[in-house]
């Protein structure tokens, strides 16, 4: 329990840090900025958040509203819901990574956390060849593996969802072959409950994201 708590106390302050840190950086940019240019980028900001805050809502009305078989995953709660009819068959924690720019500049791509309602698209297991994305090498500071399709490389079982975000487990092998690292735009959750709720999913099962 000790150890428990001292592990969160860490995070506590490694994310107090990264605040200060990124708020330090919009200053910064924001003292470059003239007027004109301040005021389009509050209204674009504010903007974005209406749209999120809108996206979050109408994806958790629909997951309280749907009575098939769904998965509802609460963002920023870090959970992950099995439910049928209003009913709670599996709750699971997930951890899903913080919004970052991937890629290296000037080709570089913004990975927001996963949001709305998707579908699901495959089921893997531990045998499905998955092709590891480039960018994946360059965030974690790899070299670039020449064969980047790999089996297991989402681990022991994955969901792929409409719109490329994928939800997977523990890999052993790979760039994704590490507990402290979530990829981004995506959903890491815990071998053991991927392998349990697999024989339930199917394609074409809805997924929410709020």
């Amino acid at each position: 329990m000790w150890l428990m708590l001292v592990g969160f106390l860490v995070a506590i302050g490694l994310l107090v840090r990264k605040r200060a840190e990124y708020r330090a950086e919009t200053a910064r940019l924001r003292k470059g900025m003239s007027a004109v240019e301040r005021h389009s980028a509050d209204l674009e900001l504010e903007n974005h958040e209406k749209v999120l805050r809108v996206m979050v809502e109408l994806a958790r009305r629909q997951a309280q509203g749907d009575r098939e078989l769904h998965l509802a995953i609460a963002v920023d709660s870090g959970v992950m819901s099995l439910e049928r009819e209003g009913a709670l068959l599996r709750e699971m924690p997930v951890r899903v990574s913080a919004e970052r720019r991937v890629g290296v500049a000037p080709d570089t791509v913004r990975m927001a956390a996963p949001r709305g309602s998707r579908t699901i698209e495959r089921i893997l297991t531990t045998d499905s060849v998955w092709s590891i994305p480039r960018w994946v090498y360059t965030d974690r500071g790899l070299p670039v593996d020449s064969v980047r399709q790999r089996a297991g490389a989402l681990g022991e079982g994955a969901i792929v969802l409409s719109g490329g975000t994928v939800i997977y487990g523990d890999p052993a092998v790979g760039p994704l072959a590490d507990s402290g690292y979530v990829m981004p735009g995506s959903v890491r959750a815990r071998g053991a409950d991927l392998r349990a709720i697999a024989p339930d999913l199917k394609p074409g099962i809805n997924v929410y994201l709020y």
